[in-house]
């Protein structure tokens, strides 16, 4: 039983919890052939380190990012001892959350993995997570598909996590020192995301929709496809470009 006061910080927290009983720990998931129990423990150490990094610059002791190291505690642990301490960490983030955001104003900067975001950022990044990562364990599921095409989705994708989504795609890429990948995701009726790459890097907006799209899709698909994923229906986008921009882009939004 998920308390009230955690459900209200965490509302995707009941689905995925629900995703995850219905499964074994040792069923495959669409996570880079992760298993159910892996995805439990990268949830669980990623509530963890939310709710430490807000908690020590609520105190005052602002704190460094940790890796992913963060989840071998949990990988090690039985999976008994997994579900207890993924809803210790969900309750603590839940917690921490609620209290900073009661005391420091919103757009108060607070430093995650090398970059700064807000306040809200701690608890909306768990969200999304959970929505994510229920996916993973369930795929084009209703649920699924309804909260991927929450317009805060795609906002979160881009302007909160931005380019970290594409480093490991820029860093498989040969562009070369004049080469360019570029890309325009469009859902009728919203802003492109527009992504961009060369030998300098990668850069990740929102922009009006100007010229042919890359790939077109409605709003959940483009969500999974900035983080390296794809709809089991191939139906649900289409795109008017060759093969080899396509394989450049797919490479570029390979995800976490």
């Amino acid at each position: 039983m998920i308390p009230a006061a955690v459900s209200d910080v965490l509302p995707e927290l009941v689905p995925f919890v629900r995703a995850v009983q219905e499964r074994r720990p040792d069923d495959g998931t669409w996570c880079e052939a992760w298993t159910v129990r892996d995805v439990l423990a990268h949830q669980t150490g990623n509530a963890e380190e939310l709710a430490r990094v807000l908690r020590a610059f609520h105190a005052g002791e602002p704190v460094e990012t940790r890796g992913f190291e963060r989840e071998e505690p949990y990988r090690r642990m039985s999976d008994a001892q997994l579900w207890e301490a993924f809803a210790a960490r969900c309750a603590e983030l839940a917690e921490v959350a609620a209290g900073a955001e009661s005391d420091l104003p919103p757009d108060t900067e607070v430093r995650w993995t090398g970059r700064t975001v807000t306040v809200p950022f701690f608890a909306e990044h768990l969200r999304e997570e959970l929505i994510l990562h229920r996916w993973d364990l369930t795929g084009d599921d209703r649920t699924a598909r309804e909260a991927l095409a929450e317009p805060w989705m795609t906002s979160h994708s881009v302007r909160l996590v931005g380019r970290p989504l594409l480093a490991r795609g820029v860093a498989g890429l040969d562009l070369g020192p004049g080469g360019r990948a570029e890309a325009r995701l469009r859902v009728p009726g919203t802003d492109d995301v527009l992504v961009t790459a060369d030998a300098g890097g990668a850069s990740i907006a929102l922009a009006p929709p100007e010229g042919p799209a890359t790939i077109e899709s409605d709003a959940a698909v483009r969500v999974l496809l900035l983080w390296g994923r794809r709809p089991a229906d191939p139906g649900r986008w289409h795109s008017t470009a060759g093969p080899e921009e396509l394989r450049r882009v797919r490479a570029l939004l390979s995800g976490y």
